[in-house]
């Protein structure tokens, strides 16, 4: 008999409330919440541990939540919650009753393996806001990526706006996290061009090679990229644009840029 829990004022529901709400948090417990059958799913796929699982039985089926509890860990603890207590913890009504807490992992750089074959990198420095993150996420799954590098970032991989924008693509790819001069150390050690996305001394995008070992550098809309890059840049890239401003959203800039290095790769 899984246990129930029927009080929001509960100490376990509270410390859920903080890790959706605090990175620190989500350091200090090494754990992060993750909403929705999908979600949680491809969570399990990517690898991802999952601790304890939260439904609500007025929303969630027993055939849904048994299809979750079969595709995790034995060991996993499965916790029924009251709606009201479901509603407090989500951020959706869509998200068909499910709530799971998975372990964080080590994220940092200098614990990524090495061992890319020419691979596609897509680099971002300096993200604000989880929404864009969520959507390079999504531009590096649908293009299959090898990596997705987040330079100095401004808020934790598992924020559950990033994982919900994703819509859980952030399970799907390979994602690592560091300061901009650890990775392109990273990046030099491994001998990738760095083509970044520049209005300085760049050139038309579609005119370069992205067939060998690339990473495909992006900075915020507002600064653009820091000098660092721009002094280690193989080549500075640019999307031509013919209307009356030099910039486009991030991750539309991205997905420009990435898909025409996986046409150069024959989208493989």
């Amino acid at each position: 008999m899984d246990k129930h829990i029927a009080s929001a004022q509960n100490a376990f529901v509270k410390q859920c409330v903080l890790l959706i709400e605090k990175s620190r948090e989500r350091r200090k417990q090494g754990l992060f919440l993750v909403e929705g059958q999908r979600e949680i799913g491809l969570a399990l796929s990517g690898g991802y541990q999952m601790s304890k699982l939260l439904y609500a039985r007025q929303i969630a089926s027993e055939e849904e939540v048994q299809s979750i509890k079969t595709k995790a860990s034995s060991t996993v603890e499965c916790i029924s919650i009251t709606s009201e207590i479901y509603a407090k913890l989500a951020y959706r009504s869509t998200t068909e009753g499910m709530i799971a807490l998975f372990e964080t992992r080590d994220l940092s750089v200098d614990k990524l393996d090495s061992d890319f074959k020419k691979p596609l990198i897509l680099v971002a420095e300096a993200p604000e806001k989880p929404g864009n993150i969520g959507a390079l996420l999504r531009t590096a799954d649908a293009a299959k990526v090898d990596l997705v590098l987040i330079a100095n970032p401004k808020t934790d991989v598992y924020n559950p706006n990033i994982v919900r924008s994703s819509v859980g693509t952030v399970f799907t790819t390979t994602v690592a996290t560091g300061t901009t001069e650890e990775i392109l150390k990273f990046l030099t050690k491994n001998k990738i061009s760095i083509y970044c996305a520049a209005l300085q001394a760049s050139e038309p995008y579609h005119t370069q090679n992205y067939k060998e070992s690339t990473a495909i550098v992006v900075g915020t809309e507002a600064t653009g990229l820091s000098e660092s890059w721009l002094t280690n840049s193989t080549q500075n890239i640019i999307i031509p644009m013919s209307g009356q401003i030099d910039s486009m959203n991030v991750s539309v800039a991205a997905g420009i840029l990435i898909f025409e290095a996986k046409r150069q790769r024959g989208f493989n």
